[in-house]
């Protein structure tokens, strides 16, 4: 399954404005990289990723639609995908948008 190009699309228009953001192809989805660090992402199999800090994770899961990333049958600590449904207005998508490029920025930069 490819990414979801308007879901790509809302997360671009809401990091316009944010000094280093970059955009990137990553595991067949399109990840958002603030100074290098992946900050969220239109995923490949539906929904958002975003990565927040691993001490806040639990709280957010308890959110309608919202669970820890798993890759290759692991738990991604940080990590967490965020289904289409529970981003459908400019303001929730906003609310996780922030919150990932928030706690990528709080990372030191990759070059």
């Amino acid at each position: 399954m490819a990414y979801d190009e308007e879901l790509a699309a809302r997360i671009r228009e809401l990091v316009a404005g944010e000094r280093g953001v970059t955009e990137k192809k990553m595991f067949g989805g399109l990840a958002f990289l603030a100074n290098g660090n992946m900050s969220v992402a239109a995923s490949g199999q539906g929904g958002l990723l975003v990565r927040v800090d691993p001490d806040e994770a639990e709280a957010l899961v308890r959110k309608a639609g919202v669970e820890p990333m798993e890759m290759r049958g692991r738990t991604m600590a940080g990590w967490l995908r965020v289904e289409t449904s529970a981003v459908r207005t400019k303001k929730q998508l906003a609310g996780w948008v922030d919150r990932g490029v928030g706690y990528a920025r709080s990372l030191p930069p990759k070059r």
